[in-house]
């Protein structure tokens, strides 16, 4: 049982001086085998190595977690002493990452999302961005060298398939499946894990009318961008207003399909000319984004602003492999994989309920340099109190040029 944290410990980062307690509750997790009690890495200690990792940039290997020990405040801080590269590969083995959903849960229900759009407000359902993003592996049999993709590069790795309820600074659902095979389909992933009153949105590689009509039939709706060629009958082209066409759209239709088993409306925005590649080259796009959605009420720009949104889950991507260092894997092992995800999904968390705030690159360094015990609580708060005036700035340059007849 976790020692009961009181007030006086929860001065200044509480949050982050709650880690160690909540991570205690794993020590004794995969420790049934352990007959002869001669256990040296705990899944507690697993769990502070790994985070440790994610907050640290410096640390770009398991050699490198191993040699940063050799350090005392580092090794006091985590409160684990040198471990053999064996036992690290080996440990992965014996933990189940499950356990950490549970601390997951009890982060994410002290969470406040952050401000939303107030044009946003009165759309009743709750906006979910799905998405998928590889995860690369390095191979590890001969065969798997051979299956390459039209980049050349071997196709092997995990693919992880995320639900993030926008607002929210960590997803409310990541689950690892193989990057290959039936398993891996976003379509199919997504259809087996719907929930009612979601507005669910998707890029085109969800364009799919089962998923379509399954979305539907839960009681959600959803907002899709959809392929070029897609070409449904058209039943009424709808007049645009001038809000519409200020939000960038150009069509606004409600249209069928033959698969679909409900009303469908389609909406085009205009976006930013590009080339296009294809399989034989490069073609010019004019930059149109199609909009296939089932909210046939809403005005079309609001549809627009939902599909502008989903980057959002992009921007967690992001954040998930270039801040906090999941682009390399500390362990090849399925179970590995999941505690490493898992968590980076506690330390996205750790750092909203701390600062209030999207995690940063700053952010994180100043918070790794606290957790490795060289930075002090005063001069992590006094950096994270610092008033970022980027928005004053920005909004000065703006006016100066609007008065100089630049802009």
């Amino acid at each position: 049982m976790a020692e009961q944290i009181t007030e006086e410990q929860l001065r200044g980062l509480k949050y982050f001086k709650r880690l160690s307690p909540l991570l205690d509750r794993l020590h004794e997790v995969g420790t049934d085998r352990d007959r002869a009690g001669n256990r040296q890495l705990f899944f507690d200690q697993y769990c502070k190595l790994v985070l440790l990792y994610l907050f640290n940039p410096l640390i770009s290997s398991m050699r490198m977690l191993q040699e940063s020990l050799q350090l005392n405040n580092a090794a006091r801080a985590v409160g684990v002493k040198r471990f053999s590269v064996g036992s690290f590969s080996e440990a992965p083995a014996v933990f189940d990452p499950q356990a950490l959903k549970e601390i997951i849960k009890e982060l994410a229900n002290e969470i406040r999302p952050l401000a939303g759009d107030p044009r946003l407000k009165d759309l009743k359902h709750l906006i979910t961005l799905a998405d998928g993003t590889i995860l690369a592996a390095l191979p590890k049999l001969v065969s798997t060298i051979y299956n390459q993709g039209n980049n050349g590069k071997p196709m092997h790795g995990w693919r992880l398939h995320t639900h993030l309820v926008l607002g929210h600074p960590a997803p409310e659902l990541i689950e690892r499946t193989s990057a290959k095979g039936a398993a891996s389909s976003e379509r199919r992933h997504l259809r087996q894990h719907l929930q009612a009153g979601r507005c669910y949105v998707l890029d085109r590689g969800f364009q799919d009318a089962k998923v379509f009509n399954d979305i539907h039939a839960v009681g959600s709706s959803y907002v899709c961008r959809v392929r070029e060629n897609f070409s449904p009958r058209v039943l009424e082209e709808r007049n645009l207003s001038a809000e519409a066409r200020r939000g960038g759209v150009i069509r606004d239709a409600l249209v069928s399909t033959e698969q679909s088993d409900h009303p469908l409306r389609l909406v085009a925005v205009a976006g930013t000319p590009h080339p296009k590649r294809t399989r034989s080259g490069y073609r010019q796009s004019d930059g149109t984004i199609f909009i296939l959605t089932d909210l046939l009420a809403e005005p079309p720009e609001l549809i627009a602003l939902i599909y502008r949104y989903r980057w959002t889950i992009e921007l967690f991507f992001r954040l998930l492999k270039q801040i906090l260092g999941c682009r390399h894997l500390l362990s090849q092992r399925p179970e590995g994989i999941d505690i490493q995800i898992y968590c980076a999904v506690i330390a996205a968390m750790l750092i909203h309920l701390q600062t209030g705030k999207k995690p940063s690159k700053a952010i994180v360094f100043v918070l790794g340099m606290y957790l490795a015990g060289i930075a002090s609580e005063e001069e992590v708060l006094a950096r994270l109190n610092r008033v970022d005036n980027t928005g004053v700035k920005l909004a000065a340059k703006d006016a100066l040029w609007k008065k100089l007849g630049v802009a």
